[in-house]
Parts: C-alpha cells; structure tokens; sequence
C-alpha cells in the first residue's frame, strides 16, 4: 500500500469512524454498511482551497484577542423571501455555509432556484448544477417565471474545476445541487462517497471562510429522513435546514435544526404551487379551517415552533372497539406520548377506554413534540368520548404530568396574544404559582385554571 495513503472504515449511512471492518454498525444500527476508504496524506497541489501540502507550508496564523478581533457589520442578504430570512436569523450571513436537506421531490431546488432568482437581481449569483443539465434547469425555470434571472449556471462536478470557476468569477452566493455529486480528483473512491463528500465540502467551506461568499449546498437524505453522508457535514456547516412535507397537502415546511448565526428550531411554512414556493402569511389560519363550526373530538391548542406562535386543531376519535386488540393510531405526535395521556386519564381522570379503539391527528398534517398541547390532547379525547363539542372560542394550554397534574409551560403570554389575535375568548390553563407573571397579561383572554386533568372535563361543555 502506498505510504502516502491512509485507510479508514466508515459507515456510509451515519458516517461512523472504525479502526477496522464489522458487519454492523454500532451507531446506526445497520449491516453491512462499514467499507473501507483510502484518504491520501497529500491531495496535492491542485487547488489552494484543499488540505495540500502547500497550504501546510503557509505561514501559520499569529493569536489575537478577543476583543481585537472587530465584528463584521455588513449587513444581512435578504432571500427576498421573508419565511426563508426569519428560519435563517434575519437573512445570509458572509461566508455561512448552510446544508439543505429534504426528500426526494419536496421542492429543495425548486426553492433555491427562486432564492437564487431574487438575490441575482441584486448580487451576483452561481447556480452550480451537478444532477441537471442547463437546458432541465432552464425549463424548471421557465415554469417558476424566474427564466430571466441574472444568475449564472454551472454544470461541474469537480472541486477542483469549480473552485477555479470561483475564483475567476467571484459570486457572492453559490449554490451547489448537490454536494453528494461533487468529487475531488485526488481521490480514488467515487462521488457520494464519505471521503469524497468530507473532502469537498471541506475545500468549499474553506474558500466560503475566505471569500466572503455565502455557500448553500443540497443534501440528499436517507430512507429514515438523515442527511446522507458523515454526520461530520453537519457539524462543519454553519447552519443546517430541513425541507419537509407530506404529499398529501400543498404546504411546505422549512425547519432550521441548526444556526451559528440565529436561533434554532424556527419553522417557515411555505406552499407548493404550478409556478413555486408561496409563503403563508397567517399559519394560524392556515391551521383552523373549520374553527367556526365546532365537533365533537376537537380541540384548539396554541404551539410555540422556534419563535413563533401557531394554532392547531386537534381531533380525536374514541370508538368501541369491535375486536380483541383495541387499536391505538396517533398522527402527529408520538404514539407513546398517546398512550401516556390515555394512562393518565384513565388513572386520574377517571374515564375508562381500554375497551375502545383511539385514533388521534393533528389538522394540515403537522407534526408537533412539545407537551404544551397536552390538555389539549386530553380535551379532544374526552369530547369525542362524551360525544359533545367543547365549547366555542376556548383553547387548552398545559403539560400533563404523571400524577395528573397540569403543569404550565414556557411563552404563556405569547400564547395568548396569538390566541386574542385570532379571536378566541377563553383559555383553560395550569393553576399560576405566586410569582406567575403570566396571569396579568392575558391580553383579554378569560383565563380558567385547572389543577389537575380530573377537573378538566366540568370545564369542558
């Protein structure tokens, strides 16, 4: 073996380093999937972006202190899409490299086609495609009415080809569709491979640092919805975005999972149409469609996604079970947090439906984690059992505890702004405790407390 080759065992679902081979993956779980990899010590001399032996003659670095170190006040570039700037922090920082990930067909480059489209009319903007030729990515922008973009479009795969391309051209964002086709040539294993997609976006963040220009690159997933490739890429770019969707509805999510420059966990909703991606300007009523006709199973709940305030409906069905087994189905929540709730009212709400089939949704087909919509949750339930409408204009916030009780969460008074906003009148909320200053700024919602999940169904109807 060449002396200037090193060899490596890595996962190619999740990425995972070994000394040497094994069948199964300890970190994903998955067989099969450890192959062996050269990385060669010295890549060479083709591009000053790569791990080179004559960047590692450079001069190093001098330290300086922190308080010498002066903050660059450039300001943001906005997308021109107001959704997509609020998930990134307030727009595109200089030099960010954001990693986009999504589905197959969720409409990941349809967006960033667009993006590219309306920052190009202001800054200069490159379209790298490695999956399209120029024509498909002319007619895909025929469609979207951007066909007379001031962008430029690139068809290469090789780093080193394109790092040479930005260095003439100088662009002040890129876009690369996708970064599993873009290889180094001082590699021997091929493109999507975990050493080629480590090395190649390690040249392009590289000269992202030094250039000034923002890099976004497109990620394909794997079958359980993860970024193909080492996990490393995520860790090496400054923000990390996930593009979701069901097909059965027209809105699209954009959820930011990480951001150096903003905080994480917002959400952007977006809405797939014949000619691109919409913004929803009102996701609360987006959500509520049928609130002024109110059923039997349903319930409203307000959920805070990074920082921002939504309403959900929730509906529940409780039916006699028919069979042996009784069927527990939940849509938009965990299905183990379904059953916690219906152990707890069954165990301290004192309604009994272990002989009844439960099936649970949340309307538009969101998915929700935090336990805020828990009363909710319960509402829904106990209005279907009963087979009675809660009443008009209320709405439900609390965590349901293990002893039954109903505990506040976090943003109560956000929550009722949202909740006044859209109209509501009335809220069931947690007992305060002495210092809860929540309480005095309801906004004008009547707030009715409730200490533990027993009492929630007087309340009710």
């Amino acid at each position: 073996m060449n002396r200037k080759t090193k060899t490596a065992y890595v996962c190619t679902e999740c990425g995972q380093d070994y000394g040497k081979w094994r069948g199964k993956c300890d970190n994903c779980g998955l067989w099969d999937t450890v192959h062996e990899i050269r990385i060669p010590a010295s890549p060479g001399e083709t591009s000053r972006y790569g791990a080179s032996a004559a960047a590692a003659k450079k001069a190093p670095a001098g330290a300086r202190k922190l308080a010498e170190c002066a903050m660059d006040q450039a300001p943001r570039m906005t997308s021109g899409i107001g959704e997509v700037d609020r998930v990134l922090g307030g727009g595109l920082v200089r030099g960010a490299c954001i990693l986009l990930g999504g589905d197959p067909g969720i409409g990941k480059s349809t967006l960033l086609l667009q993006l590219a489209a309306r920052i190009g009319k202001t800054r200069r903007v490159l379209y790298l495609s490695g999956e399209e030729s120029p024509e498909q990515v002319a007619m895909r922008a025929q469609r979207l009415q951007v066909g007379d973009a001031a962008m430029e479009l690139l068809t290469e795969t090789s780093v080193e080809s394109i790092l040479a391309t930005l260095g003439e051209a100088t662009p002040d964002l890129v876009i690369i569709d996708s970064i599993q086709t873009v290889y180094s040539e001082a590699l021997q294993s091929a493109p999507g491979s975990v050493a080629q997609i480590r090395e190649s976006a390690a040249m392009l963040l590289r000269f992202a640092k030094e250039t000034g220009a923002v890099m976004i690159f497109i990620g394909h997933v794997t079958k359980d919805g993860s970024i193909a490739g080492p996990r490393l890429l995520e860790h090496m770019v400054d923000t990390v975005l996930y593009f979701e969707g069901d097909g059965s509805y027209q809105f699209r999510v954009l959820r930011t999972v990480k951001n150096r420059f903003g905080p994480s966990g917002e959400l952007a909703l977006l809405t797939m149409s014949d000619d691109g991606l919409h913004e929803i300007a009102n996701a609360s009523e987006f959500f509520l469609m049928n609130r002024h006709q109110p059923q039997a199973g349903t319930a409203v709940a307000p959920i805070l996604e990074g920082t921002r305030i939504m309403m959900v409906e929730l509906q529940a069905l409780v039916n006699k079970s028919h069979f042996g087994m009784p069927q527990r189905v939940a849509s938009g929540v965990n299905q183990r947090k379904l059953a916690l709730l219906l152990a707890v009212l069954e165990r301290h709400g004192g309604v009994v439906l272990g002989d009844f089939d439960v099936f649970f949704n949340i309307a538009g087909g969101l998915t929700v984690t935090e336990p805020a919509i828990d009363l909710g949750i319960a509402a829904a339930l106990l209005s279907s059992f009963r087979n009675k409408p809660v009443r008009r204009e209320i709405a439900f916030i609390g965590e349901l505890g293990l002893g039954g009780e109903i505990r506040p969460v976090n943003a109560m008074s956000a929550r009722f702004k949202e909740l006044a906003r859209m109209g509501f009148a009335e809220c069931i909320v947690p007992r305060p405790s002495r210092n809860a200053e929540w309480m005095n700024d309801s906004y004008g919602i009547t707030l009715t407390t409730c200490a533990k999940v027993g009492g929630v169904q007087e309340l009710l109807f």
